[in-house]
């Protein structure tokens, strides 16, 4: 399901984002963002897949953890500073409580092999989740053939030829940014 920008909903105030960050948050341990992106986009309607992806863009470039930096643009875009700390306490509290309870258990129960084939099957998931968000991410890309050739580069430069993460992200977005320069310009 696409959402358009005719189909967005009223903007959220900051109990509803408290409680819809709240949701992601408690929604899994690692690997929010997939939740994340489904809230906004496809359940509350907050933003477009399109301004997903732009936000969700600008957060990667942002120091510290993509999806507390997206709940903060989120929250700051909707009710200005009072957002941008509501979206991320809603987005940490829950899940805060919950890691220290864990924390109590693995100490005492950590080293049972049950304990340990839970959390391997937990980081199973967490990889299908990471895969499919990417994939759903990359189908709402509207030129996806021009610069798809940039995700091969990236993956090449960073995988195989061990290439600095600084180096490739600098020149991947001169690279990339000038091509959607130049295609803006030509429309």
């Amino acid at each position: 399901m696409t959402v358009t920008d005719t189909e967005i909903q009223s903007r959220p105030d900051l109990r509803a984002l408290f409680f819809g960050f709240s949701s992601v948050g408690l929604s899994g341990f690692g690997g929010v963002l997939p939740f994340a992106r489904r809230m906004l986009v496809e359940e509350r309607r907050w933003m477009t897949a399109e301004e997903f992806n732009a936000q969700l863009g600008l957060c990667q470039f942002l120091p510290g953890p993509n999806v507390i930096n997206l709940a903060v643009v989120v929250g700051k875009r909707y009710c200005g500073l009072s957002g941008a700390i509501v979206a991320p306490v809603g987005l940490l509290a829950g899940p805060l409580v919950i890691v220290l309870l864990l924390a109590l258990l693995y100490d005492s129960y950590g080293g049972l092999p049950l304990a340990q084939g839970m959390l391997r099957g937990i980081a199973a998931v967490g990889c299908g989740l990471l895969f499919a968000m990417a994939w759903r991410m990359g189908m709402a890309l509207k030129d996806k053939p021009v610069f798809l050739p940039f995700t091969a580069l990236t993956v090449t430069a960073i995988a195989f030829m061990r290439w600095p993460m600084p180096l490739v992200m600098v020149a991947g977005l001169i690279l990339s940014g000038g091509l959607a320069y130049w295609r803006l310009g030509r429309k």
